[in-house]
């Protein structure tokens, strides 16, 4: 890694969530879910250093377990960025890559790709990544879609299928990879707003930014990815493990 830039990888894990219950600490071959994450995200030579951001002594006992740094952070926070503002408090770094506690197959390849823009355009505030759609995803509002500008910047997140091929001539759409690279200021104003009204229609945190006129810049990857959220989304990760194994 560079060392003009030191990068800090933070994973938010709240232990509660509607969709999978306590999905951070359902194992994937052997090891709780958060346990893999951390691992693959250690794998980075681009982070100086990684640890777990939570809310629950059941998900610190865990990563205790195997090892696994972990930080306690207020149950009061409504997102997982705002759990990354909290680590930036006492941790100092020029960059906060915030891994979601339930990407296990999170690469060196997607870390590398976040944290490149700060050193190619030191004034980027924010980075996040985007993949070709598959047609099967396209009308699924569980899966986030992105439209950039020409400079690579994020136009609009949104649950809807954008852009809207009105005389279908033919169109590439973008799936929102949601991990995440941040300067301190940049956590500080979205700490500091309200939640935005584009943001609380879409629920979609990321949108605050583009609201309040702080740009993310999106970078292309072409490693897909599998984020955990249902029980279909958790066999699919164990069959990926299984077969690496």
């Amino acid at each position: 890694m560079s060392a003009a830039l030191t990068a800090l990888g933070v994973i938010p894990a709240r232990l509660t969530s509607t969709r999978l219950p306590k999905k951070v600490l359902r194992e994937i071959a052997g090891r709780p879910l958060i346990v893999r994450v951390y691992e693959a995200a250690k794998r980075s030579r681009d982070l100086a250093e990684v640890l777990v951001a939570t809310d629950a002594r059941e998900v610190l006992d865990a990563c205790a377990r195997f090892r696994v740094p972990a930080v306690m952070t207020s149950p009061d926070h409504p997102s997982g960025t705002d759990r990354v503002w909290e680590v930036a408090q006492t941790r100092a770094a020029d960059v906060y890559v915030n891994i979601q506690g339930d990407e296990p197959l999170v690469t060196p390849g997607h870390i590398a790709r976040l944290v490149a823009p700060f050193r190619e355009r030191p004034d980027t505030q924010v980075s996040t990544l985007k993949i070709r759609l598959l047609p099967e995803e396209m009308d699924n509002p569980n899966v986030n879609k992105v439209v950039c500008a020409s400079d690579g910047r994020a136009l609009y997140f949104s649950r809807y299928p954008i852009p809207y091929d009105r005389d279908g001539r033919g169109v590439v759409r973008f799936k929102h990879v949601g991990l995440y690279a941040y300067r301190r200021a940049a956590l500080e104003a979205f700490h500091r707003l309200p939640p935005s009204p584009l943001e609380q229609t879409e629920k979609l945190e990321q949108l605050r930014f583009l609201e309040h006129g702080i740009p993310i810049v999106v970078v292309e990857t072409d490693e897909p990815t599998i984020g955990v959220d249902t029980e279909a989304d958790l066999r699919a990760v164990e069959a990926h493990f299984a077969a690496r194994s």
